[in-house]
């Protein structure tokens, strides 16, 4: 299965001012669609064109970093626009979701204040996710573009912390970037999509 470089879910200029145009200009054309590009011919050298894009990551890691890098990345940013959305965030989480965070999580606010820390604690380029393993939610952070995928989890909410997902708007200001996702920007109805999915 070619990959493809999706359209962005809403208006380049829907999330502003907490994401701005110029950033996703950047960050969906360019850098996403250099992924989709390479992914596709390192997965026709690697005999691997065939398969889907999950079966491509979990082959490829540990075995071809060059595919895995760009198909993971590939993976990630699919799901990362979709994990945003105008006027998203906060608090009000659906019933379902609200009972899982209570219950594996500490509740909301500990969520918040972990997933920043993952964020930002990551040293250089990565991601910060919240998964289901073991059919309870966790937080991480990994490396580049690798992601739960590889480590038996799925993954149902990441944000990029690679410097070209914020630096536009946010300079060196990690934090505060990953304070603007959470509180403005999390699609909550596409995460519960995924939890839901996850725990089937």
């Amino acid at each position: 299965m070619a990959f493809e470089l999706p359209a962005l879910p809403y208006d380049y200029d829907a999330l502003a001012p907490y994401m701005s145009r110029e950033t996703l200009e950047l960050h969906h054309d360019k850098h996403h669609k250099a992924y989709v590009d390479n992914g596709n011919k390192l997965a026709a050298e690697a005999g691997l064109a065939d398969l889907s894009l999950e079966e491509v990551v979990k082959k490829s890691f540990g075995t071809h970093a060059g595919l895995f890098n760009n198909a993971a990345q590939h993976y990630n940013h699919v799901h990362f626009w979709k994990w945003m959305k105008k006027d998203g965030g906060g608090n009000k989480l659906p019933g379902k979701l609200e009972q899982a965070f209570a219950s594996d999580l500490g509740g909301y606010d500990k969520f918040k204040a972990d997933f920043i820390a993952a964020g930002t604690t990551q040293f250089g380029s990565g991601w910060a996710w919240l998964s289901v393993k073991d059919g309870k939610l966790e937080i991480s952070k990994t490396p580049n573009g690798e992601n739960p995928l590889v480590h038996g989890a799925e993954p149902i909410l990441g944000v990029d912390v690679w410097e070209h997902s914020y630096y536009v708007d946010y300079k060196n200001l990690r934090p505060k970037y990953l304070e603007a996702f959470v509180d403005n920007l999390i699609n909550w109805d596409y995460v519960l999509e995924r939890y839901e999915a996850a725990a089937k």
